[in-house]
């Protein structure tokens, strides 16, 4: 097992680095701005590149440009939903995303306002969907900015980190032990269970903010009407 996994990560770092970069800060900004990432996950590209990474500064270069391709994305996302969200809700992509997502997201931004910016990073579909429903909501760019920066940044630096870590280490303990391999697949699909169980646990936190019931005079679907925090 050792030995496949050796080739594997050796033909992902013979991928020039700044290549390996560019590929993974274009797939997170394709993930947020256009919806991609309902279809082609940008981080398992993230963390595929993260496994190439051969030093402390590659590491960084290629946090800061994950983090950097999330908020062009992101902005291209809220740009999209104040010039032309109306027409992407309702064109045959919006209708295929479905429109109690599209609710769901509005819901959840009335009633969480920036909070539910920077949670959105981290919860399944409204990912793709919060900075849409940003830019048709009337809330500042400027605000937008300030709640997604410090989420993109920790996204960024847990999978970075995490990825680049275990690939470092398998390296170092493959001409040692002959379970490196085991050690690392069990890391990443670690790493991905926890992740996958963090979204679960975020998800059921926030249902009452994103369910369709009206939870008292604040809420947007009650009789006060909308709602917006920063």
């Amino acid at each position: 097992m050792n030995d496949v996994l050796l080739w594997i990560l050796d033909v992902v770092s013979s991928v020039d680095p700044v290549v390996r970069t560019l590929l993974a800060a274009v797939a997170i900004m394709l993930e947020t701005s256009v919806l991609v990432g309902l279809v082609v996950p940008g981080d398992t590209i993230v963390l595929v590149a993260a496994t190439g990474v051969g030093s402390l500064w590659e590491g960084v270069a290629l946090g800061a440009a994950v983090v950097a391709g999330a908020l062009v994305g992101e902005s291209i996302g809220f740009a999209l939903g104040r010039w032309l969200g109306p027409r992407i809700r309702h064109s045959w992509l919006g209708r295929r995303i479905g429109e109690h997502n599209w609710q769901r997201s509005e819901r959840y931004l009335r009633r969480r306002g920036g909070i539910a910016i920077f949670l959105s990073r981290f919860l399944p579909v409204l990912h793709s969907l919060v900075p849409l429903t940003v830019g048709m909501s009337g809330y500042s760019y400027r605000r937008f900015l300030a709640w997604t920066l410090p989420a993109c940044a920790l996204w960024s630096g847990l999978y970075v980190s995490i990825a680049a870590g275990a690939a470092v280490g398998f390296r170092q303990l493959a001409d040692q032990a002959h379970y490196a391999g085991y050690v690392f697949v069990g890391v990443i699909a670690l790493f991905l269970v926890l992740v996958f169980a963090g979204k679960k646990v975020l998800s059921r936190l926030e249902h009452r903010h994103l369910r369709a019931h009206a939870d008292g005079p604040g809420d947007a679907d009650g009789a006060a009407g909308p709602r917006m925090e920063d």
